[in-house]
């Protein structure tokens, strides 16, 4: 893929695959991989990956830098983030996400494959935290 944007442009030395149109370049590091992410836009975790991987919802945690374009992430229980580059992203396991706009989302992550929730200190799944009130 021919290309001016650099964050597009292919990674020397990584692995490359593609799965359900998400492109991923990775290169180990000791113990951990660190990842660019390139959703395409129209991109939809329960469209173009849920018959793939065979869950309901994204079982995956997503931790690192949002460096190009606008996720969108739903949870189980109905809580909704907005990840607008440049932003840093934490995302627990147990969601759906998809691609807001016209651009690709390229997301700069650090894991540790099965390991990552553990060794990063992550929930093993979104839990809606109810604050108390200002007056409670």
């Amino acid at each position: 893929m021919e290309t001016t944007d650099t964050l597009l442009a292919p990674m020397p030395g990584a692995e490359h695959r593609e799965v359900g149109g998400v492109l991923m370049d990775f290169v180990r590091t000791g113990d951990s991989r660190v990842k660019r992410v390139v959703y395409p836009p129209g991109f939809k975790w329960s469209t173009h990956m849920k018959q793939i991987v065979g869950t309901d919802l994204c079982m995956h945690a997503h931790l690192g830098f949002l460096a190009k374009g606008h996720l969108q992430i739903l949870y189980a229980d109905g809580i909704t983030e907005d990840f607008v580059a440049p932003q840093v992203v934490a995302i627990e396991p147990g969601h759906d996400g998809w691609v807001v706009g016209n651009e690709p989302a390229v997301l700069i992550e650090f894991d540790f494959e099965k390991d990552t929730l553990s060794r990063l200190g992550m929930e093993t799944f979104h839990h809606h935290r109810l604050l108390p009130k200002a007056d409670e």
